[in-house]
């Protein structure tokens, strides 16, 4: 996975001060030393983020802003590292000790930020919650092959499953997997009994072993979150992170150029230009393991033909899209994964560009005419600029398309009842897997908010998937998906439009910054650089 800077030298352009002027004060950072040519470890870090976070309980939802936030509070048995490759974290070592029995040594000596121990029995009650069908994970299938937790010792635990998982270590380092206080998750459920909701007791005040401790939360304007000075692994350098919600891509970048704000998560590719003409500002580039779409409604008219699903695919240019919206920063999608997900077949035929086919195919689904239909999307800039792409182009074969922005939650909410026509979104692989790539989107037993938004319901789709799950040979399993993958180009559900790079705007004072191909931004070791 390729990251990189790049940093360039010039005067701040005026139109972005004259943006500064609508930005919030500056925070004062105390402290720091007298000469200015110390290296100061610490400070306090606020990034710019697009939108705020659903929910801080782990188990209530499934998406990238939520996940930025909980990623710092929160660790899991497992982790990825920038390769995608699972590493220790709460877990030393994990072994599967029988086709369905996996065994996770632990580690000792760590605390949540209550002071509750971590242990064996704080991980079997972890479990337990993911699989509970009275708190509802919208994840809960990554885990649904669980049948029981077994503690052996104090660090000790087995993992027994219904049929064999290879997958299941990989799934566990999902934020799905985030281990919470066993003392507040016994709260959770005591609110739940009064008649709070799931999740209720953990999103006001979440508790981990994380590097970083919950502070306060100011809906829909930040997060912050203060240093765990107990952290078990060496504490971190900030002093606090604030996730400061700011919509618009511009004020973000002017946030920047004042020193409002430190990092701008994400940058749009159409302000590089203004990152490279600053001297005080760089860019930060990640390649993903994610996927960009355009969504249909496979139970709605008129996309519950297939004809008219693969006629809008044939007639928008991915192209057009890639260069003109996001500058050539992404590769093409032919598909639903991407070249660094296990499963990807590099083989794969999509359905190509050709608006002559597209039309004949409208006609033979009954709309040679063409129909009316709405494009939904969030603010993000380069979405809608997509919709707005997607609109011209699809005009040429007479769909006319109303485009609707709606705010994040209720975006998420919406497209989960199935209110939709068609819906702008991504997807982030957390596991770098194939089944994570595609059970969530595309099987039957995820319809909804889970991830299948497109409410495809595909019987040999879902066997394919279920058998691609349980089945532990490598080179069967690629046949499997691979399978999978070309009855997905043919029922198209969505438009795989690309696999986007992941990038970043910082102030050059921002050190030791970096990403992963899932878009955590990994701030451990990051300070500010006096």
């Amino acid at each position: 996975m390729n990251k990189f800077y790049l940093a360039f030298f010039m005067s701040i352009i005026a139109s972005v001060l004259m943006l500064a002027g609508c930005a919030s004060e500056p925070n004062e950072s105390e402290g720091g030393s007298e000469d200015s040519g110390e290296v100061q470890e610490g400070g306090d870090l606020v990034i710019a983020t697009i939108s705020d976070a659903v929910s801080l309980d782990p188990g209530a939802v499934n998406d990238v802003p939520s996940f930025d936030v909980q990623y710092n509070i929160f660790e899991k048995l497992v982790k990825h590292d920038e390769d995608m490759n699972l590493v220790p974290s709460l877990a030393t070592e994990w072994e599967q000790v029988d086709d369905t029995t996996w065994e996770f040594k632990l580690q000792e000596g760590v605390t949540f930020h209550d002071g509750e121990p971590f242990n064996a029995e704080a991980v079997k009650v972890n479990v337990e919650r993911m699989m509970d069908p009275e708190v509802g994970y919208p994840t809960a299938n990554m885990v649904e092959m669980i049948e029981e937790v077994e503690v052996i010792d104090d660090y000790t635990i087995q993992i027994k499953t219904e049929y064999p998982f290879p997958g299941l270590p990989s799934n566990l380092g999902h934020s799905m997997g985030s281990i919470i206080s066993p003392k507040q998750i016994e709260e959770d459920y005591a609110a739940m009994e009064d008649g709070e909701s799931p999740g209720s007791v953990i999103n006001a005040h979440p508790i981990g072993t994380g590097y970083f401790k919950f502070d306060e939360w100011a809906s829909g304007q930040h997060i912050r979150l203060v240093k765990n000075e107990d952290y078990w692994d060496g504490e971190a350098n900030l002093d606090s992170v604030t996730f400061k919600v700011v919509p618009e891509d511009l004020t973000r970048l002017a946030e920047l150029q004042t020193g409002d704000s430190h990092i701008s998560n994400p940058l749009s590719s159409s302000d590089i230009d203004q990152i490279e003409q600053s001297e005080d500002l760089e860019m930060y580039q990640q390649s993903s393991v994610s996927l960009d779409y355009i969504g249909f409604n496979t139970e709605k008219e008129p996309f519950d033909d297939k004809r008219v699903r693969q006629a809008v695919s044939m007639a928008l240019d991915k192209e057009q899209i890639i260069d003109g919206v996001v500058n050539g920063y992404a590769e093409k999608a032919i598909g639903p994964l991407s070249p660094g997900v296990f499963g990807y077949d590099e083989n794969l035929e999509g359905l190509e560009y050709d608006v002559e086919a597209a039309k004949e195919l409208l006609a033979e689904a009954g709309y040679p005419d063409g129909f009316s239909t709405t494009l939904w999307t969030n603010e993000t800039r380069e979405r809608v600029d997509i919709a707005t792409n997607a609109q011209a182009q699809l005009q040429e074969i007479g769909i006319e398309v109303n485009i609707e922005m709606l705010e994040w939650g209720a975006y998420l909410e919406q497209i989960g009842n199935g209110e939709h026509d068609m819906f702008i979104l991504g997807w982030s692989n957390s596991t770098a897997d194939a089944d994570l790539g595609l059970a969530p989107l595309f099987h039957t037993d995820n319809l909804g908010e889970p991830g299948n938004r497109t409410f495809i319901q595909n019987e040999e789709l879902d066997e394919l998937l279920d058998a691609g799950r349980q089945e532990v040979e490598e080179e069967e399993r690629l046949n499997i998906y691979s399978e999978a993958q070309e009855l997905l180009v043919e029922e198209a559900p969505m438009y795989y439009i690309m696999h986007k790079d992941y990038l970043v705007a910082q102030r050059t004072e921002v050190q030791n910054l970096e990403m992963l191909p899932t878009k955590m931004l990994l701030l451990k070791d990051v300070y500010l650089e006096q």
